[in-house]
Formats: structure tokens, C-alpha cells, sequence
């Protein structure tokens, strides 16, 4: 018997509260951008320059233990967490991370050494597993190198739609992609959960997902537009969207899963990688359906595709798989 997530022939108008749902996704998109400028981001070391060290105690030992025993260090903000590992290898690690110490490689390294000589007094037989140091200036270059890969990478997905269909159907793949860019970056700022590289990574996998889901729909409302010349708009719309609706649901369903086993059973370097895939698997569904396609039926789109059109921006339409 062959798993079926929705019926072979559903009719759902996902037109009906276009109000509503467009209306919550402009809510949330001037959301996560008033709360990363009210708020902010939890900058990871990558992006605000330190040192994170990850250690094993030989016993468990409370965070507010090793905050305590690092307190009197005066090293400025110092964050313990505890760090979970199922695999096993280290039952009892830590991750400590400690701000850049005036921009000197020299004090930063006896910051290190300070840290490790107070744990090891404190906590005989302590293992280090991992001692990683970001300089300011080089956090400084990370943070504008993240900014212009996801900038460059949605200006690609621009070029590429406007090539493949039209200037409209790129005008509403773009506009769910920066939804989902913004809506991701809002709950990172909303939840203060880190943010470095690996979330970066992250976003240009949204990009690169939230795309896929897009085209999809766009390449079969291309494909009823030739058929129903006649049909309204917003039929051929719902039609092409119901027709993508199984792929999409079966493809979004088996990427949640693989994701969910990550993040709950990944261990803590990738929890934050994962739990912003699981968020852009989320929105990135969400808006290839209630964003792109709202903006495709607002600005219309060309019906008769076996004429060519030069002012249409499908002048390349041959290029097409």
C-alpha cells in the first residue's frame, strides 16, 4: 500500500485567506526585523572574535560550578554551557567561551592559559577537547563575508528566475526567499540562541530549499497557463499548487525527520545548524505557497507562453531543463 500524505485530486483554494496569511507574513517579516535592531543577534566567537574552549571533567559538575571557579579570572564575559553528547565520547564536557581580550594575540592566549590552569586546579584530571581563537579583525571580515554570500546568493536566484520565467515569478521567488532569510534571522534574534558560521551555512541551505519548493510550483503553473489559456488566474494558481502539493509535503516531511534526529540526537557543536534548517524547512514550505504565489497573482503573468514575447523576460526560455 503506497503512503500517501494528501489525496491525488485535492481542490483546496489556498486563495481563501490570502489576507490572512500574507498579513501574518508581513507581521512577522517587520517582526524579526525590528527585534534584530532592537535585540540583536547572540554572535557566536566566529563573528564577535574570543575563544571557546570544550573540556571533560572527570566528574559531572554544575555549570554555575565552573562559572564560579572562572569568575575571579576578570576576563570579561565569560558564557559556560553544558554540552551534550549522546554518541558518548564525552559525558561530561563543557563548552566556555570568552571574549576577545584587547585585540593582543599574546594576552589572549594567557586569558587560555589562566582559564585552564583555574579548572585544572579546580577540577583535577580535566581533558581538554578543543581550544579555538577568532581575532576581532577576522571576526569583523567573517561577518561581512556572511553578508555577501547570502546577498550574492539571492541575486543569483533573481537572475536565474528572471532567465527561466518571468521578471514576475522572479519578483515572487525573491520575495519568499528574503521572507525566509529575515523570518530565520528574527527567531535567532528573538530566542538568543548563537549565531556564527554554521547559521550562515544554514541560511544559504534555506535559500537553496526554499528555491527548489518554489520552482516547482512555478514550473507547473507555467505548464497549466499553456493548457487553460482561458482560466482565471487564480484557478490556474490553485490548481498547479495542488497538483505540487504531494511532493511538497512528502519532500518537506522526510527532510523534518532526518533534521529532527540532528537536533536531538546531533550533540551540541550542530543544535544551533539544525534547528535553523528545521525553521527554514518550516517557512521556506510555508512561503513558496503563501508568499511567492499571492505576489505572482498581484503583479499577473504572461498566458500565452507558445508566443514570444521579448518584453516578457522569457526571451531564454530555451535554456529550459
Amino acid at each position: 500500500m503506497r503512503l500517501k500524505l494528501v489525496k491525488d485530486d485535492t481542490k483546496i483554494d489556498f486563495f481563501r485567506f490570502t489576507r490572512l496569511t500574507f498579513g501574518l507574513s508581513v507581521v512577522l517579516f517587520l517582526f524579526g526585523i525590528g527585534d534584530f535592531f532592537y535585540q540583536g543577534l547572540n554572535y557566536g566567537i566566529d563573528f564577535r572574535g574570543g575563544t571557546l574552549i570544550m573540556a571533560e571533567t572527570p566528574e559531572k559538575e554544575e555549570v554555575s560550578t565552573v562559572r564560579e571557579t572562572l569568575s575571579d579570572l576578570n576576563l570579561g564575559d565569560i558564557s559556560v554551557t553544558e554540552v551534550s553528547d549522546p554518541a558518548g565520547t564525552a559525558r561530561n564536557a563543557v563548552m566556555i567561551r570568552i571574549e576577545q581580550q584587547d585585540n593582543d594575540a599574546a594576552i589572549q592566549q594567557e586569558a587560555i592559559a589562566n582559564v585552564q590552569d583555574a579548572l585544572s586546579e579546580r577540577f583535577p584530571g580535566i581533558i581538554w577537547l578543543q581550544t579555538d581563537s577568532v581575532g576581532a579583525k577576522v571576526s569583523g571580515e567573517l561577518i561581512q563575508a556572511g553578508v555577501i554570500a547570502v546577498i550574492l546568493a539571492i541575486a543569483a536566484v533573481l537572475f536565474y528566475i528572471w532567465l527561466r520565467f518571468e521578471w514576475q515569478f522572479a519578483v515572487g521567488a525573491v520575495a519568499a526567499l528574503v521572507h525566509d532569510v529575515v523570518l530565520t534571522i528574527g527567531v535567532f534574534a528573538l530566542t538568543g540562541i548563537e549565531f556564527n558560521l554554521s547559521i550562515i551555512a544554514a541560511i544559504l541551505t534555506i535559500v537553496g530549499y526554499s528555491l527548489n519548493d518554489t520552482v516547482v510550483v512555478f514550473d507547473r503553473v507555467r505548464e497549466n497557463l499553456r493548457r487553460f489559456k482561458t482560466t482565471d488566474l487564480k484557478d490556474v494558481l490553485n490548481t498547479s499548487v495542488n497538483e505540487t502539493l504531494s511532493r511538497t509535503l512528502m519532500t518537506s516531511v522526510t527532510t523534518l525527520i532526518a533534521l529532527l534526529a540532528l537536533y536531538f540526537l546531533g550533540g551540541e557543536v550542530i543544535r544551533g545548524f539544525t534547528f535553523a534548517m528545521i525553521w527554514g524547512v518550516v517557512v521556506g514550505t510555508y512561503s513558496s505557497i503563501f508568499v511567492a504565489n499571492p505576489i505572482l497573482l498581484k503583479l499577473g503573468v504572461k498566458r500565452d507562453w507558445d508566443k514570444n514575447d521579448g518584453a516578457a523576460g522569457t526571451q531564454f526560455a530555451n535554456i529550459d531543463a
